[in-house]
């Protein structure tokens, strides 16, 4: 078991005082007390649910030898008190610490984003695999080491979490590891002090304003992870890959100033660009004109988004001097990521995709891109996520009704809220404009809503079901149920019943 002295542990760690012996020994670190093993050190986050302050007997009870606060507590019969003027940045502190900053022993790329963020990072990882690396992945869909996949709870881990899963990548000898980087964990310290060698930026768009109240917060949580590349041992090869396209890219760039910079879109004068752009419904090709080379590029999924995706890990495998063979191989074996996109075939004569566009963007990007190749009609089934930003409710309900030819509105993962209520929030952005009127059915179970899509499809027509994509669950109230839209999908057209 491993241990280490108090004091070495502190070094650097942001303090307002320690009551108590600060030469103790210590065996981990936890911020669930039920995770609390004897010689841990406890650390009391304030959540969104609950304050870690008030499960500190608990702590003890199982073993903790030091308890991290950021207020005054009671007198803990000679438990060791380390006060700090904020818990989550500390647990992130300790946790680079106790691990040995793992992050310094492996090449870490970094994606974030609005949109894009978890094919970009499949790309990325196909990519340096096809060039003989090994590698580790985080993110929402699974993390990974080489072909190993890990249970996921958030989009980018805890800090402790995080450490701990970067120092098993390093034990087991990764190479490369590639990473989903929220901006909750960039505002909630997840990431600090994990050292990055490169930083992709995606797009920018309207989300999680639940939790930063306005743009510009949200705006600032992502460009930090740029900002951070200039800190830390790896600041002077630090590299940043930017969508130049995107209104926000100039942000970015500057954020970056000082570091090896490549750029990629379509309409900008980016360093790396798409041109020839065709799109059908069973991919994408284009010609990629960079100063290093130009070429045929072929994918395996259909949308202008595939092809800023694929641009980005383009730059990305560039930005490390990956040769162009290895780059187009590890692009063409992505046949797809789950949920992004994905094609439900069960043999019917007529097509069913699901995808996670949960953001007005992505709802507009794949309504666009189906657009582009749907033969007839276009069904659509969405809905909205409880306990998350309603300004982008009747916006999307807009966007449903401007691309689709018929649209069911749905719940989503209702959590705490009505259902009817987030229904309702999305109707005031539809209701009473003529063009809308006799395109919309309200279905408040969303199996029913998919079961009445399915069954309204004909010949032809193509079945968006949207919003959650490789979630295999839903959130109601106090509970969490097994609900998959794939299972759902293909229970229908296999002739199954409500």
């Amino acid at each position: 078991m491993k241990r280490i002295n108090l004091n070495n542990l502190l070094e650097g760690v942001d303090l307002i005082e320690i009551i108590g012996d600060s030469t103790i020994e210590v065996t981990g670190l936890a911020y669930d007390s039920r995770q609390v093993k004897p010689g841990n050190i406890f650390v009391c986050i304030k959540g969104f649910k609950s304050d870690g302050h008030n499960y500190i007997a608990d702590a003890c009870r199982r073993g903790a030898v030091g308890v991290v606060v950021e207020r005054t507590v009671d007198d803990l019969d000679g438990l060791t008190v380390i006060k700090v003027p904020d818990s989550r940045l500390a647990l992130a502190q300790l946790a680079v610490r106790f691990y040995n900053f793992p992050s310094q022993s492996l090449g870490l790329i970094g994606v974030t984003g609005t949109n894009g963020k978890t094919t970009t990072t499949y790309l990325i990882e196909s990519i340096l695999q096809e060039n003989g690396k090994k590698t580790g992945l985080i993110g929402t869909i699974a993390n990974k080491i080489g072909n190993k996949s890990f249970a996921v709870e958030h989009t980018t881990p805890e800090s402790l979490d995080l450490q701990q899963f970067l120092k098993k990548m390093v034990k087991e000898q990764v190479e490369w590891a590639v990473m989903e980087v929220s901006s909750h964990a960039l505002s909630l310290h997840r990431v600090d002090e994990t050292y990055y060698d490169l930083a992709v930026f995606t797009n920018l768009t309207q989300d999680h304003l639940d939790f930063h109240l306005d743009f510009d917060n949200y705006l600032e949580a992502k460009l930090k992870l740029f900002r951070m590349l200039k800190k830390g041992p790896k600041g002077k090869t630090a590299k940043a890959v930017i969508n130049l396209d995107d209104f926000y890219g100039k942000d970015f760039i500057q954020a970056a100033e000082g570091l090896d910079i490549i750029t990629y879109g379509i309409n900008s004068s980016a360093q790396v660009k798409a041109k020839e752009i065709k799109i059908t419904s069973k991919g994408v090709t284009f010609t990629l004109v960079s100063r290093e080379w130009t070429d045929k590029i072929k994918l395996n999924t259909p949308g202008l988004f595939s092809v800023y995706n694929a641009l980005a890990a383009i730059s990305v495998g560039l930005a490390l001097n990956i040769p162009r063979e290895k780059i187009i191989a590890g692009l063409s074996k992505v046949k797809g990521v789950p949920g992004r996109f994905e094609s439900i075939d069960c043999g019917q004569d007529f097509g069913v995709i699901v995808d996670y566009a949960h953001t007005p963007d992505g709802l507009e990007n794949i309504l666009q891109t189906a657009k582009q190749f749907a033969q007839r009609k276009i069904i659509l089934v969405f809905g909205c996520g409880g306990d998350r930003d309603k300004k982008k409710r009747p916006q999307m309900g807009q966007i449903a009704l401007r691309y689709a030819d018929k649209c069911i509105i749905t719940s989503d993962n209702p959590r705490s809220e009505d259902p009817l209520a987030i229904i309702e929030d999305i109707l005031t952005g539809i209701r009473g404009i003529k063009e809308f009127e006799g395109k919309y059915t309200v279905i408040p179970d969303r199996k029913e809503a998919i079961f009445y899509a399915i069954s309204e499809a004909e010949k032809d027509d193509l079945v968006i079901i949207a919003g959650k994509g490789h979630e295999n669950y839903q959130i109601l109230k106090d509970k969490t149920i097994h609900f998959d839209d794939r299972e759902v999908a293909r229970e229908v057209l296999k002739g199954g019943k409500k």
